[in-house]
């Protein structure tokens, strides 16, 4: 299955988005500011981060598999509305600090895959990443890895009717996720190896 981008109109240009997770801190650096983390799981894929979102006029509450062997943080978010989707996926280069493995780094590739589940997936953000390979924001090796990854991502999803867990069984991978009110169900706690 390959990507097929509509035509979009330009936006402007923005440096990779870069983000850390400190383990050892229970703290979320992003770009603006240091988040406290409700909790951090590592297992054999990655590592599941959860936290509030304080003050945030349309989402209480998120959660994340950060899968470093997909190249994708998968997001699940609690709306204090209505929900926007099931899961969004950030399509990112994922690793752990070689001096300190405490700390885990998200590299942003500005591609996102939206999925309602068991209905669709769409890829948004790819005028974001035209627009930073155009300003020397990123090289044109991640460039093509973030499209692949993209395009395996929503390939897997089509092939399990958009089920984001038999997605992921497929790969070899079954996660936990919090209980919360806006999720309605847990899934297994299993990781397979």
């Amino acid at each position: 299955m390959s990507v097929h981008l509509p035509a979009c109109s330009p936006v402007a240009a923005h440096p990779v988005k870069t983000e850390r997770h400190d383990t050892d801190a229970m703290a979320h650096h992003t770009n603006t500011g240091i988040r406290h983390v409700q909790a951090y799981r590592e297992h054999a894929h990655g590592l599941f981060v959860a936290r509030h979102f304080d003050r945030h006029p349309r989402i209480r509450h998120w959660q994340a598999q950060l899968l470093p062997a997909l190249g994708v943080q998968l997001c699940r978010y609690d709306f204090h509305q209505a929900r926007e989707h099931d899961y969004y996926i950030d399509i990112a280069t994922i690793s752990q600090q070689a001096k300190n493995p405490a700390v885990w780094e998200v590299r942003d590739h500005y591609l996102d895959v939206i999925v309602h589940e068991g209905v669709t997936a769409e890829l948004v953000d790819a005028d974001e990443l035209e627009a930073a390979q155009a300003a020397g924001f990123i090289s044109e090796s991640e460039v093509r890895r973030a499209y692949a990854a993209a395009d395996a991502v929503l390939h897997g999803l089509h092939l399990a009717r958009y089920h984001v867990a038999d997605w992921l069984e497929a790969e070899g991978v079954r996660v936990e996720w919090l209980e919360s009110e806006g999720v309605r169900q847990a899934e297994s706690a299993e990781v397979l190896s």
